[in-house]
């Protein structure tokens, strides 16, 4: 792709370069590690649905999955099971806080390198478990490499792409979670059919696979110019920067990342910056955006789909089919979220997916309770349960275009570089509280609201999209390091920013006062 002036919104630099296929090949790289979190997502659910795992290590829900009446909704209630999908989050939850200090003060690959280490001998433990104790303890390991790739790879991607690119490159992230999903759910397809019964030991062994990719690809990757600058590396920077943007022509862009890194030095604890009052707009983003990510009930689609379809009365291997083909929806449309990010901005595609996946949840929490009522027996017809999987599918489309690759994106190039880490670990912290809780209590859940569950989980999109609608400013083309002029700009955050806060020079301080204040509009 040649290199042009870049289109800015909220008055920031047209920063010349292109992207250079160096930079597109460590985005595609460190992308990786998306993969090793989408694997994850989708192995356990099709785990968790195979009776000789049940058997061995769940034959309480093993017993109640053979009785032929068992209320559909709550033959998979159990904590334990629950606990076995839901300890990863927590590992990761912890970890990422860890992973903050490291990533700042090692550099964004390095804690890409843990990721990836830990997350192989987790794997190691799992597909060799012989109890529940050892499960659990291989789902933590897990948990610790989610933790510090989740932290570390959307910064690294944000810091590493041009301004103008910025959206395309950071959901590679998001598109190799989706291929991480969509490669767990043939996997347990296939291994499903092995007769012999350890076809979930393959399962989870083959987590190593996406984790030795992260791992041996982090060794190779460069840090960013932002990281070697923050830990005192000027002429390493100009450097890299010269390298990843093809030119020789980065004064402006070096000069603003200088400005960014001397303000950072200053700051000794970021964690106590963050809660300072300028911040609070990004800090509002990094708790909510995540928070209502997973209050989507996305993931109660991706962990639990096999289980959820089989619930609603599909054979087994069709259940597990049926999770193939959402997995496949959710790959391609990430791909229509690449293609249409930087063109159409964040906001549209968060407004537009939002109202799909209302309708959609409304649709299919009206046609369980046609077929199940509250008392959760049935039968469901082959025709019914096919227009059931068509608007799950359309809910996983509107979702993988949009909460999903923009909840790690937005995130991710909203902070300034004093608090990035800090931030980012926030970010990663609170999707995986909130992941853990849906991930322990939906089965619960399913059992208690039955198709209530669906409209529950509709009605929260409802209010995340009023707060993006209201409160999220568009923030496509604006150059990372100068991204405080969206906010200062906006109808809202505004009054949060002093003018002596805005530090990318006066005549873009004046450029931001003059801005039109977006009542969350494109800027």
């Amino acid at each position: 792709m040649a290199g042009g002036a870049i289109v800015n919104t909220g008055g920031g630099k047209d920063y010349p370069g292109k992207l250079t296929l160096f930079v597109l090949l460590t985005c595609i790289v460190a992308a990786t590690g998306g993969l090793i979190f989408g694997y994850d997502i989708g192995i356990s659910g099709g785990v968790t649905a195979m009776d000789p795992f049940l058997k061995k290590f769940f034959p309480e829900v093993f017993r109640k999955k053979q009785e032929a009446k068992t209320n559909q909704y709550c033959k998979y209630d159990n904590q334990l099971l629950q606990t076995f999908t839901s300890s990863l989050y927590l590992a990761a939850l912890v970890a990422s806080i860890f992973a903050a200090t490291v990533t700042r003060v090692l550099g964004r690959k390095w804690s890409m390198l843990v990721g990836g280490l830990t997350f192989l001998v987790g794997a190691a433990l799992n597909g060799a478990a012989q109890n529940v104790a050892m499960l659990i303890i291989g789902r933590i390991l897990l948990g610790i490499g989610v933790g510090f790739a989740n932290q570390s790879v959307p910064v690294y991607l944000s810091e590493m792409a041009p301004a103008r690119l910025r959206g395309m490159l950071n959901i590679g992230f998001q598109l190799m979670i989706t291929i991480g999903i969509l490669a767990a759910e043939l996997i347990n397809y296939g291994t499903n059919k092995i007769k012999a019964g350890y076809g979930w030991r393959v399962s989870l062994a083959l987590a190593a696979v996406p984790a030795a990719i992260i791992t041996l690809g982090s060794l190779f990757l460069p840090d960013t110019p932002n990281s070697l600058l923050e830990r005192g590396h000027p002429e390493e920077a100009r450097r890299m920067l010269r390298h990843i943007r093809g030119t020789e022509d980065i004064g402006e862009e070096y000069a603003d990342l200088v400005a960014a890194s001397e303000e950072a030095r200053q700051v000794q604890h970021p964690w106590r910056n963050i809660v300072k009052r300028r911040y609070r707009a990004q800090l509002t983003m990094a708790v909510m955006i995540p928070f209502f990510q997973q209050l989507t009930g996305i993931n109660v689609i991706m962990f639990y789909a096999p289980v959820l379809f089989e619930t609603l009365g599909f054979k087994k291997d069709a259940s597990l089919m049926s999770s193939v083909i959402t997995g496949l929806v959710n790959v391609f449309a990430t791909v229509v979220s690449i293609v249409t990010v930087d063109r159409v901005g964040r906001r549209k595609l968060f407004l537009q997916g939002g109202a799909q996946m209302i309708v959609c949840q409304l649709v299919v929490g009206t046609l369980i309770a046609a077929k199940f009522g509250t008392s959760g027996t049935g039968d469901i017809a082959r025709g019914y349960a096919a227009v059931v999987v068509v608007f799950i599918c359309a809910y996983v489309a509107g979702f993988a275009w949009s909460w999903g690759p923009l909840g790690w994106l937005v995130p991710s190039e909203i902070f300034p570089l004093e608090i990035r880490p800090a931030g980012q670990s926030i970010n990663v912290s609170v999707n995986m509280f909130f992941t853990f809780c849906i991930a322990q209590a939906f089965l619960t859940m399913l059992c208690h609201f039955k198709f209530g569950l669906f409209y529950f989980f509709a009605g929260w999109v409802v209010i995340m999209t009023v707060f993006i609608a209201l409160f999220l400013p568009e923030t496509k083309n604006v150059p990372i390091e100068e991204m405080v002029l969206v906010w200062k700009s906006h109808w809202f955050w505004k009054k949060f920013i002093a003018d002596e806060d805005v530090h990318v020079g006066g005549n873009h301080l004046q450029m931001a006062k003059n801005g039109r204040d977006t009542k969350g509009a494109d800027a």
